[in-house]
């Protein structure tokens, strides 16, 4: 019997780095074992009240369709989110709510990009961008960011080297989701003039816009989009601002008339994003500013607590983090995969152990990250030092 071929664009689509050791964490806390999770941003800070009690009130029956626009209390409620940060000229019909910040990085590389065309990215880079790159045949340039300059940009020079006919969009994450970077307004006045250089968007994924430390300054794309309303794309996420992971709610926003037309048909053909979800996260306008202190101020002594004991690990290095919840760490190994691996089947102190993603996954590069893991500091400080002891156990006793 002949076999029926998948397509090649199926094959060509990566397991997730952050996921993709997940049958190994199974087989571990099957057989009893505690894993302490370092390698997924899946807070476990709370969500706040007011949007639980949504939850425990609902009385609506049946639970219908929302608008794929968006609904409109939820709208309103972004726009109020951006108003109060200080983009009054953001309106609801520049934003279209979208099924997780992943659905807004699909419609944009869709709308930005023809197939086969190009978006420059710099690496270490969030690494969902490469499964909806290969889900919509686009490419993704990497350029290469070093660890001892805390993965900061290069020069105009060495970006403009990468800038062809094929070049459609520079994509950056800011705070960064590997890296941790909080990219100057030097850095994004040079990303914003090389956009309107050589003509191309410029798409800044800002879902930790929030969890910025040490009162270092912030600039966000939308200080540009007035300026350059055609070409600026933000998306954004409350997955992480209102510990809301599960709830799937992200939005893709935009001066650009048409792009805003054409994201809101792509929605019409999914439907929508839930009515439960969108009527929940609407009370963000009566979530107080002393739970976004208090979160921050979490964070940020989670952050100093692993930064402080990692670089006490011989042979461990890492900069310190300047903003959102994980870091990029090289380690005394070989290959971290299989480092990563053996944690979760050969090695645990009071059976406990931790699970970390391999780095490899977060470059475009083959053969960079080899010897990294990216660490996402979501644990509470108990736990966190518990398991900065595990790994330098571990590395004592780990032979490549």
């Amino acid at each position: 019997m002949s076999k029926t071929n998948v397509s090649t664009r199926l094959l060509v689509i990566p397991a997730s780095p952050i996921r993709k050791l997940a049958s190994y964490a199974k087989a571990a806390k099957k057989n009893g074992v505690r894993i302490l999770h370092l390698n997924i941003g899946d807070p476990d800070i709370k969500t706040p009240e007011i949007m639980i009690k949504v939850l425990n009130d609902w009385t609506q029956n049946p639970i219908g369709y929302s608008q794929s626009h968006g609904e409109p209390v939820f709208l309103e409620a972004l726009k109020f989110y951006y108003h109060k940060i200080g983009y009054k000229f953001i309106g609801k019909k520049n934003i279209q709510v979208t099924t997780g910040g992943s659905e807004a990085i699909s419609m944009t590389f869709f709308a930005v990009a023809e197939p086969g065309d190009q978006i420059i990215v710099f690496e270490p880079f969030y690494a969902n961008y490469n499964s909806y790159a290969a889900v919509n045949n686009i490419r993704l340039v990497p350029i290469t960011t070093e660890e001892k300059t805390g993965f900061h940009l290069p020069p105009k020079s060495e970006i403009e080297k990468k800038i062809n006919k094929k070049t459609k969009a520079i994509i950056i994450c800011n705070p960064s989701n590997p890296t941790g970077t909080v990219y100057t307004k030097q850095e994004m006045d040079m990303l914003a003039e090389l956009c309107e250089k050589y003509n191309l968007f410029f798409i800044s994924d800002e879902v930790y816009r929030e969890f910025v430390y040490d009162s270092l300054p912030y600039t966000s794309i939308l200080n540009y989009m007035e300026s350059m309303p055609d070409k600026m794309i933000l998306l954004d996420s409350l997955s992480k601002r209102y510990s809301l992971c599960g709830a799937r709610l992200g939005m893709l926003i935009t001066l650009n008339k048409e792009i805003s037309a054409g994201v809101l048909r792509i929605g019409q053909g999914r439907l929508s994003s839930g009515l439960v979800d969108q009527v929940m996260a609407s009370k963000l306008t009566e979530v107080s500013d002393d739970y976004f202190q208090e979160v921050h101020k979490e964070y940020q002594k989670r952050r100093d607590v692993l930064y402080e004991g990692l670089k006490e690990i011989p042979g461990v290095y890492l900069k310190k983090p300047e903003g959102a919840f994980y870091t990029i760490v090289k380690l005394p190994v070989k290959d971290s995969e299989n480092f990563c691996k053996w944690l979760l089947t050969d090695f645990k102190v009071d059976n406990t152990t931790v699970m970390m993603a391999p780095a490899a996954g977060f470059y475009g590069t083959p053969g960079l990250g080899k010897n990294e893991v990216r660490i996402a500091y979501v644990l509470n400080t108990d736990d966190l030092k518990r398991a900065i002891e595990i790994l330098k156990r571990a590395l004592v006793e780990y032979k490549d």
